[in-house]
């Protein structure tokens, strides 16, 4: 018989109640979610990217559904970090559970900034260092495809706040192992993994891209062999938990990851087809660990890598 704790995890600083986390740009703040289940189930919600002013997002069309996925061009879209605190912290903070802000810049000031208004508030379990976002000052070059850049991001935040740091890698990179290393070293408490693989989409008869900013990002089951492969090579390589994610449709896939290496996953475009998915997630993962009583979801990490 599974009990509440069979389900408990720990990443890092951060426990949570089950390792079933919601992806940041997925599930907004919240709001739309808490009217169809109490929020209080997951193990934690992963807020949509936020940035030090609003942002209006890229043009339209920002959506295509893919044969196995989708692709998005949202742009950053968000209210900027002080509407943020002012009108949907309060409420975020009594959901009962835990809340991670994934925050992105356009400088290592911004990063910097961002990091220390948030260190003041209360209520939060971590940040979420997306540094998938343009570098303005080095002509439009990502911070995570080097290890130079990505650790200067993580070496801001880690100077700037007193949260646990947890650093989301980009999967358009060379040797994602070499990025995880580097930010690592720079302070990161955990790694999430992975962000979306860029891509695009023609129309054939306007023979025109789809979406308005041309690329975007893909998500969903296609992308899951991906960072399946990625969780396993970065659990090899540092000591720091690991977030899985990327086409986590249902608790079989969560074993995957889990079973891999990562100490939780998230959830994102699971939540379009079916958004009561992560609920049903945590039901499967307590009905496998009914059937082997002896195991908790913790000795489940990584399992997949223990010799037969």
């Amino acid at each position: 018989m599974t009990t509440a704790s069979s389900l408990e995890t720990r990443v890092g600083r951060v426990t949570l109640k089950n390792p079933v986390l919601v992806a940041s740009g997925t599930f907004g703040f919240a709001r739309e979610y808490e009217r169809l289940f109490p929020i209080s189930a997951l193990g934690g919600v992963m807020v949509t990217g936020i940035t030090l002013e609003p942002r209006a997002g890229n043009p339209p069309p920002r959506l295509m559904e893919t044969p196995a996925g989708l692709l998005n061009s949202i742009g950053l879209e968000n209210p900027g970090v002080h509407k943020f605190i002012e009108e949907e912290l309060p409420r975020l903070r009594d959901l009962g559970t835990e809340i991670i802000v994934n925050i992105s810049g356009f400088s290592l000031d911004e990063y910097g900034r961002l990091a220390e208004i948030l260190d003041k508030e209360t209520g939060l379990a971590a940040l979420e260092v997306n540094i998938s976002c343009p570098n303005v000052k080095k002509g439009g070059m990502t911070f995570g495809v080097h290890p130079e850049s990505a650790a200067a991001v993580t070496r801001m935040v880690r100077q700037s706040t007193s949260l646990p740091v947890w650093v989301k890698l980009s999967p358009n990179v060379t040797d994602i192992v070499e990025i995880a290393q580097a930010v690592v070293d720079a302070g990161a408490d955990a790694l999430t993994l992975i962000n979306t693989l860029s891509g695009m989409a023609i129309d054939p008869e306007k023979r025109r891209p789809v979406l308005g900013n041309v690329f975007g990002g893909l998500s969903g089951p296609a992308v899951k062999p991906v960072a399946l492969r990625m969780i396993w090579q970065v659990y090899q390589a540092v000591t720091v938990p690991l977030v899985g994610m990327g086409g986590i449709i249902n608790y079989r896939d969560a074993l995957e990851f889990i079973m891999a290496g990562a100490t939780a996953v998230a959830i994102g475009t699971g939540l379009f087809l079916d958004p009561f998915s992560p609920l049903k997630v945590i039901e499967g993962l307590q009905g496998f660990l009914a059937k082997n009583p002896e195991e908790t979801i913790r000795d489940l990490i990584g399992a997949a890598h223990c010799s037969p």
